[in-house]
C-alpha cells in the first residue's frame, strides 16, 4: 500500500531498471579490472541473477508494483485462465457461498466466449487481464513489442466486452519480465500476486491442493485459484476453498473500487 492508503499501483517508473542494469556492469568491470577474473565472473553472475531471478518471482516488485495481500478481514479470490467449460459452475457456487472473485481472463478466450463474460459481471464478479493467448511456455521472455501486444489486446477485448476496461492484470504463470511495466502503465492497470496457492492449474490431487491453500488462508489473503484446467477438478476444489472460508468466518469479498 502507498502512502496515500491505494492498493492500486500501476508503475511510475517503468524503465527505472536501465539505470540499475548500467550501474551493475560498470561496477562488475570495474571489478575486474582492479581484482581480475576471480572476483569479477562471480560478480557477473551474480548481477545478471539479481535481473533474472525476479522474472520468475510472482511476488517481487523489481520490475512492476504488485499487491500480494489486502488489509482487512477479507479474502480476495482470483481465478485465472477463463473464461471456460467451469465458468457456469463455478459461478453458482460462488453464488450459494454468498463469496465474490475477480476472474482473471484470457483475451482471445473471452473474444471467444462473450456471454460468460456477461454473466460473470452480471453476478457481481469483477474482471482482471491475464493475456491475449496465455503463452506460459515462453511469456517470460517476450520483447517489449509483443509483451505491449499481449496485454493491450486483451485490454482492447475485455473492455469492448463489458464495456470498461479492466483495472487489474495478473502475469502468465505470475513471471514479469522488465517489459511488462510499460504497458501496465500505459493502460492504468495495478499487477495483482498472490498470497495462497494450491498448484490447481496443472495435474494434481484436489485434497492436497485444498490442504496447502488452508494453511495460508487468513485475512486479507490473495487466493490464486484456476478454471478450465485438463483435469476437470477446479469447480471441486473451488467448493472445498469456499468450504474452508465458511469455516472460518472469512468473507470472500472485491477490493473497494477506489482501491
Amino acid at each position: 500500500m502507498t502512502a496515500t492508503g491505494t492498493l492500486h499501483r500501476t508503475p511510475t517508473h517503468p524503465w527505472r531498471w536501465i539505470g540499475w542494469l548500467l550501474l551493475s556492469q560498470a561496477l562488475v568491470a570495474l571489478a575486474w579490472a582492479w581484482l581480475g577474473w576471480k572476483a569479477g565472473l562471480p560478480l557477473m553472475l551474480a548481477s545478471h541473477a539479481l535481473f533474472v531471478v525476479p522474472v520468475f518471482l510472482p511476488n517481487s516488485g523489481f520490475y512492476a508494483p504488485v499487491l500480494s495481500r489486502l488489509p482487512g478481514p477479507a479474502v480476495w479470490l482470483t481465478i485465472d485462465d477463463g473464461p471456460s467449460d467451469d465458468t457456469l459452475a463455478i459461478l453458482d457456487l460462488l453464488e450459494r457461498y454468498d463469496a465474490r472473485a475477480t476472474f482473471f481472463m484470457v483475451g482471445e478466450r473471452a473474444a471467444a466466449r462473450p456471454e460468460l463474460v456477461h454473466e460473470v459481471l452480471r453476478r457481481g464478479h469483477g474482471l482482471g487481464n491475464h493475456s491475449q493467448s496465455h503463452p506460459q511456455a515462453w511469456f517470460w521472455r517476450l520483447g517489449p513489442r509483443r509483451m505491449a501486444g499481449e496485454i493491450g489486446r486483451c485490454q482492447q477485448a475485455l473492455a469492448a466486452i463489458a464495456g470498461t476496461p479492466p483495472r487489474w492484470y495478473r502475469s502468465v504463470v505470475g513471471m514479469t519480465n522488465p517489459f511488462v511495466a510499460v504497458a501496465l502503465r500505459r493502460h492504468g492497470l495495478a499487477r495483482v500476486g498472490w498470497s495462497a496457492r494450491g498448484f490447481d492449474g496443472v495435474h494434481c490431487r484436489p485434497d492436497a491442493v485444498v490442504a496447502r491453500i488452508a494453511r495460508t488462508l487468513a485475512p486479507g489473503a490473495i487466493v490464486l485459484l484456476h478454471e478450465g484446467a485438463a483435469h476437470g477438478h477446479n469447480p471441486a476444489i473451488i467448493e472445498s476453498v469456499l468450504r474452508q472460508l465458511q469455516a472460518r468466518g472469512l468473507p470472500a469479498r472485491l477490493p473497494p473500487e477506489t482501491a
